[in-house]
């Protein structure tokens, strides 16, 4: 297939080039039916004129129609979509971009969806899909549990899991640290609960605070419903996190100013776990938490980092230096090409 459309390429480009707008054109306004076409034009970078002739044509295809809020897909546009999506990803060079991206972080499994997630926040369902399939290859038949951090890129992938993922595993999924004091939809607990949910699998709760003076961290691991939650976040055999910004990150944490100008002034630039390191990987501050720890993932078969947006690409770099090597990444668009360029 892919030597196929080698010599497709080479005789024919400017096909390629059309079959590829038209599936964006149609993957823009399924994602945000009902749509005006100055608002996908804008969308697009292309002009009204242009974006006319397309869904002139795709409208005669019966792929699109217009109401009077905008222009939606029809049924068969909506299977369209779907049925063009892997084609489209090897037009578009993502299998080059992802083995080019393995090589330059010195990972073993990178996947990249088409987009970039800081202009197009849709694209982040599509790498929540990519998590269910790959979740299928990498999870073992039989008895799972799976720690998974918070965040907003964690609570939108969590929304694509499907409850075939549980066919022949019995599921648990564990908040891999407290969360308490955090905005409730993106706390590791609700998380953790919502993908229990909707894969018809198991839910154990942490209700501890992410981060807690040294005086309250052990009397609460003595607590037995903490200990006996934290012993299984500890033994679980697999980790779903996403990878932020470093000040981002703190500001949203409340962190102390002391602190946030700390970050800037020892230049981190990502944050994982509670670790905020700078682009050579070096961590240059920690928050005490209970749940997992970054040296946890040593031991585990399946750890997939979700992160996706150009704006993530310094952060990505750089956790990926103190990241397990069996770390498989799953990103976007935008953030591969900021890494590679």
């Amino acid at each position: 297939m892919n030597q196929d459309l080698k010599w497709v390429k080479a005789i024919a480009p400017d096909m390629v080039d059309v079959i590829e707008q038209r599936f964006n054109v149609l993957r823009n306004i399924d994602w945000s039916a009902p749509i005006g076409r100055r608002t996908l034009a804008q969308g697009l970078d292309i002009s009204e004129r242009v974006l006319r002739t397309e869904t002139d044509f795709l409208r005669k295809q019966d792929l699109i129609t217009s109401t009077r809020s905008g222009m939606v897909l029809t049924a068969k546009g909506k299977e369209t979509v779907r049925g063009l999506a892997p084609l489209i990803e090897q037009l578009s060079g993502m299998q080059q971009l992802e083995r080019q991206l393995c090589r330059k972080l010195g990972l073993r499994q990178c996947y990249v969806v088409p987009g970039d997630s800081d202009l197009q926040f849709q694209v982040v369902d599509a790498m929540g899909k990519v998590l269910n399939n790959k979740l299928k290859d990498l999870l073992p038949v039989g008895t799972n549990v799976i720690a998974v951090m918070g965040g907003s890129t964690m609570a939108e992938v969590a929304k694509q899991l499907t409850a075939d993922l549980s066919v022949d595993r019995q599921l648990t999924f564990v908040p891999a640290r407290g969360g308490v004091g955090e905005r409730i939809d993106i706390q590791a607990n609700n998380i953790s609960a919502q993908m229990a949910l909707r894969t018809n699998s198991l839910h154990r709760a942490l209700y501890v605070p992410e981060h807690v003076s040294e005086d309250t961290y052990r009397p609460l691991l003595a607590e037995p419903s903490v200990r006996q939650v934290v012993d299984l976040i500890r033994h679980s055999n697999a980790a779903i996190h996403s990878i932020g910004e470093a000040v981002k990150m703190a500001e949203r944490r409340a962190m102390p100013p002391e602190v946030i100008a700390q970050l800037q002034t020892e230049h981190a630039v990502g944050e994982a776990f509670g670790y905020f390191f700078n682009e050579e990987g070096a961590i240059v501050h920690r928050i005490p938490r209970i749940g997992l720890q970054l040296e946890d993932l040593a031991t585990m078969d399946c750890v997939v980092a979700v992160a996706g947006g150009a704006s993530k690409a310094k952060a990505i770099t750089a956790y990926v230096k103190i990241a397990p090597p069996q770390t498989c990444l799953i990103t976007d668009e935008g953030a591969a090409r900021m890494i590679l360029n």
